[in-house]
């Protein structure tokens, strides 16, 4: 299945709520979800005053919207969720703790790149190492003590350092550690729950998939 190349901020409106899907962009443009709050398409303003949403339609919207915040299909989705209900504790957690350890999502937390969907990028074209070894596979689950650098001829890419001197770049995680002179980060611990920044409700989308 083709990734979706359209236009993003359709993807917020759809959602409500602003998702950073163009990363640094969000803060300085005018979101269109600020102008419009209303879903896309020619019955957009009308959905806005429909009955209430059923239980479903909230749950279906909550994994909708994490799906989209880390570029995944829903088959992706769906083998992370499944990889998360067989660990041990909670299985919300689980998930996004899975979801946040990612090679594309720790190019981006890090600052390498602008968004997501430009981190995955970088690892697709073989810009980014893990240990010393180059890392083509933005799903590769990092663990705790892995390094991730840009390789040595990559460094002075300008949208790497675009990325890293915008004044609207994201702080750092605190389980994260970075050496940005060298273009080089480190995951220093596994995350909980409570150190991943994202606005969702978790157990709405087990509740989902529990059905």
């Amino acid at each position: 299945m083709a990734r979706y190349t359209g236009p993003v901020c359709k993807l917020c409106r759809r959602e409500g709520q602003k998702l950073f899907l163009k990363g640094q962009k969000c803060y300085t443009e005018k979101c269109p979800v600020e102008r419009r709050a209303y879903p896309p398409g020619q019955h957009g303003p009308a959905q806005e005053r429909r009955r209430k949403q059923s239980d479903y339609a909230v749950q279906l919207r909550e994994k909708q919207k994490v799906k989209r915040i880390y570029g995944l299909h829903e088959k992706q989705f769906r083998n992370a969720f499944e990889r998360a209900a067989h660990m041990p504790g909670v299985t919300g957690s689980n998930l996004l703790v899975a979801l946040e350890s990612r090679l594309d999502n720790l190019v981006f937390r890090m600052g390498f790149a602008s968004s997501r969907n430009a981190a995955r990028q970088l690892v697709r074209h073989r810009h980014v190492e893990v240990n010393g070894r180059t890392v083509d596979v933005p799903s590769y689950l990092v663990v705790p003590g892995d390094e991730i650098s840009v390789r040595a001829d990559s460094k002075d890419l300008l949208a790497v350092q675009a990325s890293l001197e915008a004044r609207t770049r994201p702080a750092l995680l605190d389980w994260l550690a970075l050496d940005e002179k060298a273009r080089v980060g480190r995951m220093v611990r596994e995350p909980t729950r409570s150190d991943i920044p994202l606005p969702v409700q978790e157990q709405l989308i087990v509740e989902l998939y529990s059905k």
